[in-house]
């Protein structure tokens, strides 16, 4: 899916962090030896998204260029070449679908039709009331319990179309679905059931002639 910057009707004249954000992207720096703050790129790349309307405009990756002593065009490579990184307006709801080979095997086609029926967008698009974007993404390494898909910031996992329709009708109705594995166990354990460590371990101290 190419992805598209906002046009410059929309696209800020500058931006600058809030105080507690630069205080956290100070804290990120930190984090690095001298001269190597560069590291911090990609946290205070996500810090000026989620400041942002969960999007990155051209003055926030340039302000974090200038903050890190980054040639601008290098900032630009990272937030084009991950997708975690918005470089235009997007719904409130932001909807991952993985579709490599482990969720693709799994049943990801299900997947994406169902979020294409609830939503009424293809992938790449963002419904008119802009409650959903949806797009296709890369492994985001949950291929244990495949297929699965991100929303926001919660890991949905184990799903079918079934599973997947009751998490965006519990979005659009204003609800907070649980992430995690939606098949009905918890954890990463096999389809078919636990085949080993099928018994709970004893807690510490609970072992005979233990205090």
């Amino acid at each position: 899916m190419k992805r598209v910057p906002a046009p410059n009707e929309i696209q800020p004249d500058s931006f600058a962090f809030t105080p507690e954000n630069l205080e956290k992207a100070k804290q990120h720096i930190a984090k690095y030896p001298p001269r190597r703050q560069a590291s911090a790129v990609m946290p205070l790349l996500d810090l000026a998204q989620r400041q942002h309307e969960n999007w990155l405009p051209r003055a926030a990756m340039d302000a974090v260029a200038e903050m890190l002593e980054m040639p601008r065009i290098r900032v630009y490579e990272v937030a084009t070449f991950y997708t975690m990184y918005n470089l235009a307006p997007v719904g409130e709801h932001f909807v991952q679908v993985c579709t490599t080979t482990p969720c693709w095997l799994r049943g990801s086609d299900d997947v994406v039709s169902a979020c294409k029926s609830k939503t009424g967008v293809e992938l790449g698009e963002t419904t008119a009331d802009r409650k959903f974007t949806v797009i296709e993404v890369e492994c985001l390494g949950a291929c244990v319990n495949a297929p699965m898909m991100q929303i926001g910031d919660d890991y949905f996992e184990d799903l079918d179309a079934t599973a997947t329709e009751g998490i965006l009708n519990l979005l659009k109705g204003g609800g907070t679905p649980k992430p995690g594995p939606q098949g009905g166990h918890e954890g990463c354990e096999p389809a078919g059931g636990l085949t080993t460590l099928t018994e709970k371990p004893e807690a510490q101290g609970e072992r005979s002639g233990e205090a």
